[in-house]
C-alpha cells in the first residue's frame, strides 16, 4: 500500500457571522485555498487528479456541485474535476481520507481535499427548511427513524447537554473551558502560531489575515451571563463554537509525486478511522473513535504530542479528555472553534492545518484529529509529522 503525504495543509481566517466575509461569495472563499494550495506547494496545476470538497448546507450559494464550482473560481484549469461530500461537521475530514485512501489505493497520486462554508450567507439548516417552507415532504427523519429512537428530530443541543450531564461538566466548568479556548487563540495570533497556515482573503473592505471571532477581553463574567440553549441546561453559545464563514484545505500526494514534482512534504498519514454510534446523544463518538484508532495505529494515548478535539460545544473536548485520559495541556493548544470558529463543512482541514502546523512548530511526533459529526458519526486521523 502507497503511503499518503500531507503537502500544504491551509485555511481562511474565520470570519464571524454577517462579518468579515458575509460579501464573499462561498466559491470564491473555497477557490482562495486552492490558489494558495498551488502557488505555496510549487506543483503543476494541472496534475491535480481530483479536488474533494466537505460542505454542509448544500443549498443557494452553495448548491449545484459546489467542489466544481470552487475550481471553476479558481486559477486551477478546468481539465480538474471535483465532487462535494457531507458528512455533517467532520466532511472535509472525511474530505482528506477520501484523498487519502485514493493515494494509498494506487489510484491517484495528487488529490486536494478541502472544505468551505458560508453560514452568513447559506444558514445552517437551510437546505433542508427550503423543502419543508415549500411543502416539499417532512424532513430529513421519516417516520421509521422517529419511531426507533424515539425522538422527532435529533438536535445537536440536546446531544451537547447530554454529554455535559453524562460526564458531570458544570456550567463553569465549560464557561471556564472556553475562556481558556479565548486565550489561547490570543496567545497564538499574538505569538504567529497561525502564520503559517492562514490564506489571506480578499474582500470589498481590504485584506482578512486574522481570525474575528478571537474575544482578546473574554473573561468568565461575560461568558457566564450567556443564556442556556437549552432550558434548565447548561450549553451556551459562549461556551460552543461560534458561527463562521471560511475555507480550508490539504494537498495530499503519493510518494512519486512527491519525486516528481520536488514537493517536500509537512506530515505523511498514519492512520484513517470513522466509527459510529448513537444518533441521539450524537456528539460523545469521538470517544470510541480515538480507542479504535489509537488500536489500529499500534500507538497509546502517551505517543500522540499533540490533540485536536473540535470544540462543537465545550462539552466535547471535555469529556473526551476526561474518558480518554488525555493530557489537556497538549489538547487545542492554540485554542478551537469556541474561540476560532465551527465553518463546519470546512472545519475539518481547518483542524488538520492547524495540528500539522503547531506539530512543526513544536517539534512533535504524531498528531490526532477528531471531530463530532451529525447522525453520531465520528472521524479520526493521525498524522506524523515529517
Amino acid at each position: 500500500m502507497s503511503t499518503a503525504y500531507i503537502v500544504q495543509a491551509l485555511r481562511t481566517p474565520g470570519g464571524r457571522r454577517r462579518g468579515a466575509f458575509a460579501d464573499v461569495h462561498p466559491a470564491d472563499l473555497g477557490a482562495t485555498v486552492l490558489n494558495a494550495i498551488v502557488d505555496r506547494s510549487g506543483i503543476d496545476p494541472a496534475a491535480v487528479e481530483d479536488v474533494i470538497v466537505g460542505c454542509v448546507t448544500q443549498a443557494g450559494e452553495q448548491a449545484f456541485a459546489m467542489g466544481r464550482n470552487m475550481v471553476l473560481a479558481s486559477r486551477l484549469p478546468d481539465s480538474v474535476p471535483a465532487v462535494t461530500i457531507d458528512r455533517q461537521c467532520g466532511s472535509s475530514q472525511q474530505a482528506l481520507h477520501f484523498a487519502a485512501q485514493a493515494v494509498m489505493s494506487g489510484t491517484q497520486d495528487v488529490v486536494i481535499a478541502a472544505g468551505v462554508e458560508s453560514m452568513t450567507r447559506v444558514p445552517m439548516g437551510s437546505n433542508f427548511r427550503l423543502h419543508a417552507d415549500a411543502g416539499i415532504g417532512s424532513g430529513p427523519w421519516s417516520q421509521a427513524i422517529q419511531d426507533r429512537f424515539q425522538v422527532a428530530e435529533f438536535s445537536q443541543f440536546t446531544g451537547a447537554q447530554m454529554v455535559a450531564d453524562k460526564y458531570g461538566l458544570t456550567r463553569e466548568a465549560m464557561d471556564a473551558f472556553a475562556l481558556d479556548s479565548h486565550r489561547r487563540a490570543a496567545a497564538a495570533i499574538a505569538a504567529g502560531g497561525f502564520n503559517a497556515e492562514i490564506v489571506p482573503v480578499a474582500t470589498a473592505a481590504g485584506l482578512v489575515s486574522q481570525d474575528e471571532g478571537v474575544r482578546f477581553d473574554a473573561s468568565m463574567e461575560g461568558i457566564g451571563s450567556v443564556k442556556p440553549l437549552v432550558e434548565g441546561g447548561t450549553i451556551t453559545a459562549a461556551n460552543a463554537s461560534q458561527m463562521t464563514d471560511g475555507a480550508s484545505g490539504a494537498l495530499i500526494v503519493s510518494e512519486a509525486a512527491l519525486a516528481r514534482f520536488g514537493l517536500t512534504p509537512l506530515a505523511r498519514i498514519h492512520t484513517l478511522t470513522v466509527t459510529a454510534g448513537d444518533p441521539v446523544i450524537m456528539l460523545e463518538e469521538p470517544i470510541p473513535a480515538t480507542a479504535k484508532a489509537l488500536a489500529r495505529a499500534a500507538l497509546s494515548l502517551d505517543d500522540i504530542d499533540l490533540f485536536e478535539v473540535n470544540e462543537a460545544f465545550a462539552a466535547i473536548p471535555m469529556a473526551w479528555a476526561q474518558a480518554t485520559g488525555a493530557d489537556p495541556a497538549r489538547l487545542n493548544v492554540n485554542g478551537g472553534a469556541i474561540a476560532l470558529g465551527h465553518p463546519l463543512g470546512a472545519s475539518g482541514t481547518k483542524l488538520m492545518a492547524t495540528l500539522v502546523h503547531a506539530l512543526h512548530a513544536r517539534g512533535g511526533r504524531y498528531g490526532l484529529q477528531t471531530m463530532c459529526e451529525g447522525g453520531g458519526v465520528a472521524n479520526v486521523t493521525i498524522v506524523e509529522r515529517l
